[in-house]
């Protein structure tokens, strides 16, 4: 049966296009993004016709495992899939955007880690009134967030926030998305990229092949992204409203609280781990809860935060060092390929790119001079230490 009468279709073939568009951005030398794009119109035609009529079901995803920054599973969705993410989203930002609070910071525009980490640091500045009162900071998180999201749970909320909320003439169609969406299991149709032996070392509780029963949502997914974004929207106005406290802010599941009252943060311990056990079906994670004064510092979001002053963590350091030497030994093997090439220009970039937002100009130069191999300089210059461009 159709799910949208004839008005509405031209314009839903629009939106399509347009989220092909977006999703193509950063995906388009992809192999699935290329096939997708070869028969470009067919095979967009075909994906709005099985969404108009209800009979869209996500396809096959690729699971594979990552060690940087953090050793995590993903679940790369195939790119037709992807373009109907980008389409819910659409559909939904606006939306979302007018509940979420101010100081949510992940997947959102004009926010981000950058964006988050400035806004921690004027807490604390504001709080301790430019570094001369006492102040304390409060940093807890979820353990093994995306894997014990409610699927059950979230799709009820999304479905009453759409039927209140959403003012579009295709509820309907947001809401048969949302639900295939959210209960999609990408571990019964996926294709293992490496091998299981990848799995070893990671801890059950950050798997989708070890969840319980009707939770967990596939990182990797634009729709996971912001979805947890939304579950945890009634826990940021548990925190701002209901306990009144001003200096929050939250990235996913990494959450930070300023107080100029050390024993009024550690009262607040139980009363959060409570509202995530009983409203969200969330436990707090036992082994990463830091409670310390301003001056000691905290690390937030890749970044260490101190009175005056905020840098690079260690970790990322060490990510960016490991990283060359990665691509230094495949330029040691053998010459690299086009695709070899794109993935160290976007590699070293995105390391640059994360650096120069603090003082680490020296450090970059340093690490780049004394560790990246002679060979890459044949085919790429660096730009202030800021941005690696290939040589005309």
């Amino acid at each position: 049966m159709d799910l949208l009468n004839i008005e509405q279709t031209y314009d839903f073939k629009e939106q399509m296009f347009q989220a092909y568009y977006d999703c193509r951005k950063n995906k388009r030398n992809t192999i699935n993004a290329l096939k997708f794009e070869k028969h470009l119109e067919r095979n967009l035609f075909e994906l709005i016709e099985e969404i108009e009529t209800g009979t869209y079901q996500p396809g096959r995803s690729i699971a594979f495992i990552v060690n940087n920054p953090v050793k995590r599973e993903v679940f790369a969705a195939d790119f037709r899939d992807r373009v109907v993410h980008h389409w819910l989203i659409n559909r939904l930002n606006p939306y979302f955007e007018k509940i979420f609070i101010f100081d949510s910071y992940a997947c959102r525009i004009n926010k981000g880690t950058h964006f988050g980490i400035k806004r921690v640091n004027q807490f604390i500045k504001d709080c301790s009134d430019n570094f001369k009162n006492d102040c304390y900071i409060l940093k807890l998180d979820v353990c093994g967030f995306f894997m014990h999201i409610n699927r059950n749970l979230l799709f009820e909320r999304l479905e009453l926030f759409i039927d209140q909320q959403y003012q579009e003439n295709d509820k309907e169609l947001v809401k048969d998305i949302c639900y295939k969406s959210v209960f999609n299991d990408p571990t019964k149709n996926c294709i293992i990229k490496g091998s299981h032996h990848d799995w070893k070392g990671l801890p059950k509780s950050k798997s989708l092949f070890s969840t319980p029963e009707n939770c967990g949502l596939p990182i990797g997914n634009l729709t996971s992204q912001v979805f947890a974004n939304f579950y945890m929207n009634p826990f940021d106005h548990f925190i701002k409203k209901d306990l009144g406290i001003k200096y929050y802010g939250r990235y996913v599941d990494d959450f930070v609280i300023v107080h100029p009252d050390r024993y009024y943060l550690k009262a607040l311990i139980p009363q959060i781990r409570d509202y995530l056990k009983n409203e969200l079906q969330l436990e707090l994670h036992p082994d990463k809860m830091y409670l310390q004064h301003f001056s000691k510092g905290v690390k937030f979001l890749g970044a260490v935060i101190k009175p005056h002053r905020m840098y690079i963590a260690g970790r990322t350091k060490g990510n960016f060092y490991r990283a060359i030497e990665k691509h230094n030994k495949i330029a040691r093997d053998h010459k690299p390929s086009k695709e070899e090439k794109r993935a160290f220009l976007s590699s070293m970039n995105s390391y640059l790119g994360i650096m120069h937002h603090y003082s680490t100009y020296k450090l970059r130069k340093t690490t780049i001079k004394k560790n990246l191999s002679a060979w890459w300089w044949n085919y790429f210059k660096v730009v202030r230490y800021q941005k690696f461009l290939t040589k005309s």
